[in-house]
Parts: structure tokens; sequence; C-alpha cells
């Protein structure tokens, strides 16, 4: 018995002793354990966390340029110098059926109604000159201005140009806010720019964008119209600035609030805006516009060449390091350019001091010019650069100013009709007092708007016509839109419109 209690004893002994040391162990761990716990939370408090990525706030300010452009000044400039447009035009509207035959076999003339056509103008003038474009009033009778201040002007059209879709108009008014001009051939792609203009007859709008590229050819001017050569200048500011249908004619402006374009166009599938939009320089603009006011019509220079883009075969051809410049394909004999002693295959390069990437980029900086003018050519002939100096001439291959009578002799012409005296017969049987009997008709303005051969022209205006010379006399004095009254040989009075 005594033999089993000490059995006993051991064990417990030895249980204690291990438990002991368990609880020992135990406590110093987790003594060990808190001292860290506390040492880790201590480090990390006092140790901020910063995140390694670039992180700021987004606002209005991060979606500005660095420098924080403001618009506002330049609005408050614009905004008063851009005016509303309203004209008053004929257009063919659904077609008359005047007789049984008329229904069975066609009608032979549409109706002539009266529709409007909106768009926007630029005062340049203190004393009412208006820059607009040309299809804004084009077949304008009469054409109505509403200034930013409501007050309403009807306008006299000055001028007009189909080669470069401007036309310059005037209000008789006094002390009017305008416009200062800047300058075209300094904008940068990239610079910010604001379009004002009266979109869906929303007065007084204005929207910002960049310069999206210079020098767009969007091959849409006329080339000739009857038989009259117009060889319009495209050579567009592209911007993407929001402009729509009644923008044309508006102000296209710096951050300095001063024109810089006249907004024209805008590329679209729909008929709105899609992104895209351009606008007629104003170095060009201001050009044309003196032209009108000085001469009383455009002055047009030409150098006498055919020209085409350069490309890359060109280019290496010739030794240049970049894609740039207008090859010229032919010369004209007894031209400008044959005079000065270029040649068929050099490239032009610059005109004066100004750059010369491409076609479009060439004729702006000619149509800045008149006849007369005398301008330093920069360009390189078999590898050689050199410069030239041209003294540019008219269409007609002289230095002289083209006056305004010489370039209206052809308005007859336009009209793409020979007209003739009506007899004695005719007066008689539709007691006509006189008139200008359209005897031949060939394509032009008179067969685009539905006149047919053998109609009697008997009044211009309200102003009666007893022969042929008194159409061209008539047609001299006049700009804009004129209202066609006259009868053709069955008796049936007709009315149709153009504009000039």
């Amino acid at each position: 018995m005594k033999q089993l209690i000490n059995i006993y004893m051991k064990t417990i002994k030895k249980f204690l002793s291990v438990f002991a040391i368990a609880l020992i162990g135990g406590v110093a761990a987790l003594t060990v354990n808190h001292y860290f716990q506390a040492k880790s939370a201590n480090y990390f408090a006092e140790v901020p966390i910063r995140n390694p990525a670039s992180v700021k706030f987004v606002g209005l300010k991060s979606m500005l340029p660095e420098n924080n452009t403001d618009f506002v000044n330049a609005a408050k400039k614009a905004v008063p110098a851009v005016v509303y447009i309203e004209s008053a035009i004929k257009m063919q509207g659904e077609a008359s059926y005047n007789s049984l035959w008329d229904f069975f076999y066609g009608p032979q003339q549409p109706n002539t109604v009266e529709g409007e056509v909106s768009g926007s103008g630029v005062i340049v003038s203190s004393d009412g000159y208006i820059v607009t474009n040309d299809h804004v009033i084009d077949g304008a009778g009469k054409i109505e201005v509403t200034l930013n201040n409501r007050k309403k002007y009807i306008a006299k059209v000055i001028g007009k140009d189909l080669g470069t879709d401007l036309a310059l108009l005037k209000i008789d008014a006094q002390n009017l806010p305008y416009m200062e001009y800047g300058n075209s051939d300094g904008l940068q792609v990239g610079q910010w720019v604001l379009a004002v203009g009266n979109p869906y007859n929303l007065t007084s709008t204005v929207t910002a964008g960049i310069v999206s590229a210079m020098g767009r050819n969007m091959d849409m001017l006329p080339r000739e119209i009857a038989s009259k050569q117009i060889n319009p200048i495209e050579s567009y500011i592209q911007t993407d600035a929001a402009v729509n249908p009644g923008n044309s004619g508006g102000a296209l402006v710096n951050t300095d609030g001063q024109l810089v374009g006249i907004n024209s166009a805008i590329a679209s599938n729909t008929g709105s805006y899609t992104g895209y939009s351009f606008a007629i320089p104003v170095n060009l603009v201001r050009k044309v516009v003196a032209d009108m006011l000085q001469y009383g019509n455009v002055q047009r220079a030409y150098i006498g060449v055919s020209i085409k883009n350069v490309d890359e075969d060109m280019a290496k051809a010739a030794g240049l390091s970049t894609i740039n410049g207008a090859y010229v394909d032919s010369v004209l004999p007894g031209g400008a350019a044959e005079s000065a002693g270029i040649r068929q295959g050099d490239i032009i390069l610059k005109i004066g001091d100004q750059d010369v990437n491409d076609v479009s980029g060439l004729q702006e900086q000619v149509g800045g010019y008149r006849p007369g003018d005398k301008i330093n050519v920069t360009l390189v002939r078999n590898g050689r650069q050199m410069e030239t100096l041209v003294t540019l001439r008219n269409m007609d291959g002289t230095t002289d100013v083209v006056k305004p009578a010489a370039a209206s002799s052809n308005l007859v012409a336009e009209l793409g009709a020979s007209l003739a005296p009506i007899t004695d017969g005719e007066k008689q049987r539709l007691n006509l007092e006189g008139g200008a009997k359209v005897a031949q008709l060939a394509d032009g303005t008179l067969k685009d708007i539905g006149v047919r051969k053998g109609f009697i022209i008997t009044k211009l205006d309200h102003q009666k016509v007893n022969s042929p010379e008194d159409v061209q006399n008539i047609l001299h004095e006049k700009s804009g839109g004129v209202l066609v009254e006259g009868v053709y040989p069955d008796g049936m009075r007709a009315y149709y419109a153009f504009g000039i």
C-alpha cells in the first residue's frame, strides 16, 4: 500500500512540474506578444501612409488649359458686334397646272413663292458695314438686320464675291459696336477660339473650341457660272467649336476678342454640327472688304501657274526634307510667273515670309494681294532654293485695276440667254409697250430658275424693260436679289427671282 502511495505522489509531482513549466511558457509568450503588438501599433500610428499615385480633385479647372483661359471678356467684345440677318427670297414652289395639257403632260413652270433665309453677320466698322457670307443673302430681295440690342435695319448690298463666299452689307447707323481684325496667319493648331452667331434663330450664341487644322480645302464653292470662271479661294480654318445652320456669316474670335474668321460651313451627314466647322481666314476677309469699299469689286491677283500638291516623290526629287509646297505643273505663257522666270517643275515654298504647305495655302496667300503688287516667291529647282520677284497680274494678264463696269459687263452673258427686241405684232397681240425676248437659252441663271425660251422680260425689280439694252443697264446698277416679271407668247404671265 505504501508503495502505491509513493508511485501516485511521484505522478502528481511530475504532472505539476510539466503544468508549471507550460504555464510559465504561456505567460512568457503572451508577455512578449503583447510587447511587440504595442510597439507595432506605435510604429504604424507614427508613420503616415502615402498613396504612390498622383491624385487630385476633379473639377472644372482641370478641364481648362493650364493658364485657365477666360472666355468672358472675349465674348463681351464679340456678342454686341454680331448681328442676325434675315433675307426674303423668291423660290420655286410646287408646280401649277394652268391647263388640261399641263395636267396630263406636266406643268410648264413651277410657282414662285417667297421664303426666308437667316444667318449671321459681323459689324466691322462703327458706321454700319457688316460682313457676312454670300450664301446667306444669295437671291435676297429685302435684307433685314437685327442688332444685339434688338434694333432692326434694312441693309443694302455693297458687294458680293462668289470666289470667297463673302458679302459686304451697309446699314444706316452710327456709333455701333464693331469687331477689330485679328491676324489669321498667326493662328496655331490647338489655339482656343469662340464661334459667335445665331444658330437655329437662337440669337447671340457663343460656343468654344480649338483650331483643329489650317488651310482646309473643302471644294464647296462653284468653279464657274455660265461662261464666267470663278477661281474660288478655299483655305478654311477648321475648328471644333459647335456651329450650326444660322451661324453662317458669324464671327470666329480669338481669346483677345479679335475677329480671326467668318464661320461658313460644317462637315456633317445630318445637316447639324457633328464635330467640324470651317471659317474663312480674316486676313482674306479684310482684303475683300477693302477692295469692295475702294474699288466696288474684288481685285483678284494671279501668279499665272497651274499647281498641285507636292507628293513624296516630288519632295524627294527636289531634295526636300518635308512634303510641303505647291508644285508648278505648268506656266501660263506671257503671265506673271513666266516673266519672273518661274518654270514648270519648280516647287513654291514661300510667298513673302509665309510658308506654303499646299495648293490652298498658296491660293490664300496670293488672294491677299492685288494686280500690280510685287511679291517675293521662294522656290526650289533641281534641289537648289532660290527667290524671285513676281509682279502679280489680273485675269486679263495686265496689272490694271478691274473696274466695276468691266466686272459687270458680262452680266447678261451670265444669264445664259440671248436677248432680242420683240416685234410689233407681239406688242399688239400681248398689249406690251416693249420688252426683251429670250431668243436663245443656254446653261445659266435664267435656265436655272425655270425660264423657258420665248419668255419676254417686261420688268426687272419693277423697272420697265423696253429693250435688251435695258436689261444690261438695270442689272449694272443692281446687287442682291432681282425680281423678273414677264409674259410667254401664249399670254401666260410669270415671275422669277435670282441673285447677283
